[in-house]
């Protein structure tokens, strides 16, 4: 049965919607600072579920005529029991005509990995989703293998974090015939790269090998692979580099808006073809209502919404980087 591809899928809703930008759906309950209203949690008798459900219908309700791809967190639903509201938000989501990135970072091997799998694309139902790449090829060929049924992954490359350096801006040496047992070795001659680069060049090689994703499946018809990489706006200068080792593939930036991300910042992500990039932002869409009314939470998140869209564009059509 043919399945129509991710990117393709994608790259369709983009031009449709004119747009790149990607809202997380991220529900936060009680606490200070921002979180959902509390007229819908009064009304759901604060069931968290119900509560959860009801939130984020009105923002898809508000933002997808503009919004290629969701991005719900799992974390998020998993932390106050509601995978329910996380299934039926995913099943809404495809009913209003856009896509969904389940935001999971899954991260192991074996029967676990394909276990995650299954459940992200069968269970859940989700178009694509993140994971953590740092185990090696084994515990992405799981996720891989759904590729030819129209699945997309996402995998982690340079996080938007502060902390993302402790590790993926260190360097490895790749010297062949040492031993794995050495802690410490001096060389004359070896190859230094940074993790996160080493990092973007596996995806590339994964999308590209058939024994990972099947023969004829990784790249769609308008020429960009279904293996992706997430790069933070808060690193432009990285992304740059990172941009020039996987020119065919769609990076998922987040960062933008509440983590300081701003649309120059996301420039270097996008290919000249307009391409190869979407935009997250969660906490600045989702709690736009902060300085609002809490009742007019769904028409904040449109607006905030448009703005970011806007911006996006407005950077995109100086730098002459527009595919619509």
């Amino acid at each position: 049965m043919y399945h129509k591809l991710f990117s393709d899928n994608l790259i369709d809703q983009i031009k449709q919607k004119k747009s790149i930008i990607c809202i997380g759906l991220d529900p936060r309950i009680g606490g200070s600072g921002a979180k959902i209203p509390q007229n819908i949690m009064e009304r759901a008798k604060n069931n968290y579920n119900d509560a959860i459900w009801e939130f984020n219908k009105e923002i898809i309700d508000h933002t997808c005529e503009i919004t290629p791809i969701f991005k719900p967190q799992i974390a998020f639903y998993e932390q106050y029991n509601a995978l329910d509201a996380l299934k039926k938000t995913i099943d809404y989501i495809h009913k209003k005509n856009s896509l969904v990135l389940l935001d999971a970072k899954r991260n192991d091997i074996g029967s676990t990995a394909e276990a995650y799998a299954s459940a992200i694309f069968e269970n859940f139902k989700a178009d694509a989703v993140t994971v953590n790449g740092y185990l090696g090829s084994d515990g992405i060929t799981p996720f891989l293998r759904y590729i030819a049924e129209g699945k997309g992954v996402i995998v982690l490359i340079k996080t938007s974090n502060k902390s993302s350096g402790e590790f993926q801006d260190l360097f490895s040496l790749s010297i062949p015939n040492i031993p794995p047992s050495g802690i410490e070795i001096t060389v004359e001659k070896g190859l230094l790269v940074r993790n996160y680069i080493q990092m973007a060049r596996l995806i590339k090689e994964w999308g590209a090998n058939p024994n990972f994703v099947g023969e004829g499946n990784s790249f769609g018809k308008f020429g960009y692979s279904n293996i992706g990489g997430v790069v933070g706006a808060t690193f432009p200068e990285q992304m740059k580099l990172i941009r020039k080792e996987i020119p065919q593939n769609f990076m998922l930036i987040p960062g933008y808006g509440a983590q300081g991300g701003t649309a120059k910042d996301i420039i270097n992500g996008v290919n000249e073809d307009g391409l190869g990039a979407i935009i997250s932002a969660s906490r600045s869409i989702d709690y736009a209502y902060q300085k609002l009314d809490e009742t007019e939470f769904g028409a904040a998140a449109g607006k905030a919404a448009e703005a970011m869209r806007k911006a996006i564009n407005q950077e995109l059509e100086k730098s002459g980087k527009i595919a619509y």
